[in-house]
């Protein structure tokens, strides 16, 4: 069975920091750019973070840029978000997906991913 699973949610205050894991079971990261993906309550699901199935291009949404940082380990199958100076808006449910693509590119549309989690829920209060 091809899933992903999201770990490392939780709560935190405001400042704290998080790191959020996205492993693969079924079938092997090294051809998928995957995206990190978080829908609060009442919002869209919106894209964060992603990285190209080569681990060289990288890309993040201007609401987190500087404060995140995404990673893979396709040794591991998982690719991670460093989540840094937390704030009240990052509260919500974090997603990732996967797709295949090229080696090089990754994307943060939520409309065209193959694979999805069920998610991690990020909760900054204080």
């Amino acid at each position: 069975q091809l899933q992903l699973v999201e770990s490392g949610g939780g709560l935190v205050q405001p400042g704290g920091s998080l790191r959020l894991s996205c492993a693969a079971s079924g079938f092997t990261l090294d051809y998928y750019a995957i995206g990190w993906f978080r829908q609060a309550p009442g919002k869209e699901r919106e894209g964060v973070s992603c990285i190209s199935s080569s681990g060289g291009s990288t890309r993040y949404s201007g609401s987190v840029k500087g404060r995140f940082t995404i990673s893979r380990d396709n040794a591991n199958n998982t690719v991670y978000l460093q989540m840094n100076s937390l704030k009240l808006d990052d509260t919500a449910v974090y997603y990732c997906g996967a797709l295949r693509t090229g080696y090089s590119s990754c994307s943060l549309s939520t409309r065209i991913m193959d694979y999805w989690g069920k998610g991690t829920l990020v909760t900054v209060s204080s």
